[in-house]
């Protein structure tokens, strides 16, 4: 019998307690996204078909920006940063009123956070009474004692850790409001499809993504032969590639799923179909430093390519 292969991050080595929990919560996270994102099982096929290998670039996460209750990436990067990962580079999509960090842990082979917030200012009034609305229903933040553990994980014990990752996965996986209205949901996606996606998804991941230098094999050995493979078994991807050959960063992606989400119409439990999540390909080349002249391959995220993916979640209603 064939079998499917483990999580992108199984073969990752970590040293210690605090890489062995980033890595399991990632592999928790996965879990998730891979059962909703049934993609994600044609492209291990394929990898494993053709004796690649699958490591996960980054992963992205979508927040509102709020003061009151706290709100944005700093609400969500804390975990990470409580673990080690740092703040690397910051990006404005001004025409999606968006702002965004990426992190990365000391660990260069551990996959970089990307996390987005919407500056919920800038939408039009109705917008900002939706948001705003669901924002009070916001549960309590973590506590500042949750992140002290995480950051002293290696004198706590083996059931201690497995709480606090069951603490951890709670909180991506967990809808952090009151189901949205349906009427305010279909109005909101008028205004911002990011705004609408993160009502319905919370603090889920966005999408994962495969790092085709990792494929190491000729038939993937880039993203255009990768695309190629995952259209002919049948899965849709987006029309372009995001960067043309020759360009340090690559990025194309599948088309995102449609599931079905809760929402209330008229104050009782419904549900209707939303985009969810898509799995990102990304060719990282190199470049010449221009300060030292050093060739190195390219680590961060172009703006404009992003803002081409983060419309991948755009449905039509």
């Amino acid at each position: 019998m064939t079998q499917i292969p483990l999580g992108p991050h199984q073969a990752l080595h970590s040293k210690n307690a605090s890489e062995r929990f980033i890595l399991n919560l990632f592999d928790r996270l996965w879990e998730k996204f891979r059962s909703r994102v049934s993609y994600v099982n044609n492209y291990e096929k394929l990898v494993q078909a053709s004796g690649a290998s699958f490591f996960n670039d980054h992963i992205a996460l979508r927040t509102f920006c709020s003061q009151n209750p706290l709100a944005g990436i700093s609400s969500i990067s804390r975990i990470f940063e409580a673990l080690g990962y740092r703040g690397e580079d910051c990006y404005n999509f001004e025409d999606k009123h968006l702002s965004a960090i990426y992190f990365q842990h000391p660990q260069p082979s551990f996959p970089k956070v990307f996390i987005s917030e919407l500056r919920t200012w800038e939408l039009k009034p109705s917008s900002k009474h939706i948001i705003h609305g669901a924002l009070k229903t916001h549960r309590t933040n973590l506590p500042e004692s949750f992140l002290t553990d995480l950051h002293h994980l290696e004198t706590k014990s083996e059931s201690s850790r497995a709480s606090l990752l069951e603490e951890a996965v709670e909180f991506f996986h967990e809808l952090p409001w009151h189901l949205p209205e349906k009427s305010d949901l279909l109005e909101l996606n008028l205004d911002s499809q990011y705004a609408a996606w993160v009502l319905v998804h919370g603090y889920n991941v966005n999408h994962f993504t495969s790092l085709i230098n990792s494929h190491k094999v000729p038939a993937l050995d880039d993203i255009e032969k990768t695309t190629e493979a995952l259209l002919k078994a049948g899965v849709p991807m987006k029309k372009e590639i995001e960067g043309a050959r020759g360009s340090k960063l690559r990025q194309t992606a599948t088309e995102a799923v449609l599931i079905d989400v809760p929402v209330l119409e008229n104050g009782k439990l419904t549900s209707m179909p939303w985009t969810y999540a898509y799995f990102e390909l990304a060719q990282r080349d190199t470049y010449k430093d221009p300060v030292t002249g050093k060739v190195l391959r390219y680590e961060g995220f172009l703006g404009q390519q992003a803002t081409n993916l983060f419309d991948m979640t755009k449905i039509a209603t």
